[in-house]
């Protein structure tokens, strides 16, 4: 909630790879290669960071950089989604809310 302050959240992106792969890639390689030696770690990108501020968080937070694993994995071979999609429910779920089969 309120102004928006120029905070860079890279899992916020790695979340739209498989919806927009070529614009998220090019946003995630740009941040890294504009902030690395900040925003990039041995376990990945920080989990926020404020390029305008001189800030960057010492954390990588596990819940974000699974998001950013997994939506990378369902880009290249479409496995997270396929799996899900076998479950009942999922399906169930998606039909309730009017999604149609492809």
């Amino acid at each position: 909630m309120g102004p928006v302050d120029a905070t860079v959240v890279p899992s916020a992106a790695a979340g739209s790879l498989p919806f927009l792969p070529m614009a998220t890639l090019r946003v995630l390689k740009n941040m890294k290669n504009r902030y690395g030696d900040r925003c990039w770690c041995r376990y990945g990108f920080v989990n926020a960071f404020n390029p305008l501020t001189s800030w960057y968080d010492g954390d990588v937070v596990g819940i974000d950089t699974g998001i950013t694993i997994t939506m990378a994995e369902n880009l290249r071979s479409g496995f997270i989604w396929d799996t899900f999609m076998k479950n009942r429910e999922a399906q169930i779920g998606l039909s309730r809310a009017g999604f149609k089969p492809a």
